[in-house]
């Protein structure tokens, strides 16, 4: 992938929280296409990055760059052409409890777009069956959804403007193994079709060697390697390697090397 554009870089990123330093020095690639978890003990701040990466949160100094520009040296309406370049999957869904999945879908289409009448919904619609919701979900509010038609929702959502970045926080959590292995050919297919960069936080060892083809592990406040998954299992910094030296994920290394 040495030809492919960057889309993501972060350059000694700093994040605290109070006294807490969480991220010092931190830096990252991430190339046009790929498919990248970030993984890392509790407390290394994956979700607190993706938040970053998403210009949800500032990082206390350090400087990310979106598609080959620094958002520091943004205008207000350069930053919202940006974000609409990203599209996000929060954990709980964060759908509005108010609104329909076809409503949910359509608000941002209608607020960024300005499409109305008839082929908003229809638009609203293509971005449901992308996902592989059945048509008669558009009508359900989130409460009335499953977990995994839930999370199939809040992708169709996060793909409403085309965006070429999807962001995933902790995707197949609460799944049972047959809706999280749905939900994993579900982000392949979306991938290879709408050609996307994904960039996803996970601790499901089977997410990441079905989806990602690269990793990103983050230690010692920063990100110690990047690099496929095959690798990663046979590192020997101490902190990877007690990272999946635990027998569940000795397990899912075992099947996945079978």
């Amino acid at each position: 992938m040495e030809d492919h554009k960057v889309i993501v870089e972060l350059k000694q990123i700093a994040t605290r929280f109070g006294e807490n330093i969480v991220h010092e020095k931190l830096d990252l690639k991430i190339l046009e296409g790929e498919r990248v978890a970030l993984v890392g003990g509790s407390g290394t701040g994956k979700s607190v990055l993706l938040s970053e990466i998403a210009m949800l949160r500032e990082p206390d100094s350090g400087e990310i760059e979106l598609f080959g520009e620094p958002i520091t040296q943004m205008s207000g309406r350069e930053l919202l052409a940006q974000r609409q370049k990203i599209g996000m999957m929060f954990q709980q869904g964060a759908l509005f409890s108010s609104l329909t999945v076809l409503e949910n879908i359509m608000l941002p289409i209608r607020e960024h777009q300005r499409i109305k009448g008839p082929l908003l919904k229809d638009l609203a619609m293509l971005k449901l069956r992308l996902t592989g919701l059945p048509e008669h979900a558009a009508h359900l509010y989130p409460q009335s959804l499953s977990g995994g038609m839930l999370k199939r929702a809040a992708v169709s959502r996060a793909l409403a403007l085309d965006p070429p970045l999807l962001l995933l926080d902790e995707p197949t959590a609460g799944l049972d193994p047959a809706g999280a292995a749905a939900f994993d050919d579900m982000l392949l297919e979306l991938h290879a079709a709408l050609n996307l960069t994904l960039i996803l936080v996970t601790h499901d060892l089977d997410s990441i060697w079905t989806v990602t083809d690269q990793v990103a592990f983050l230690g010692e406040r920063r990100v110690l390697v990047k690099q496929p998954i095959e690798k990663m299992v046979k590192d020997t910094h101490p902190v990877i390697e007690a990272y999946f030296a635990n027998e569940r994920a000795k397990r899912a290394i075992r099947q996945e090397l079978i």
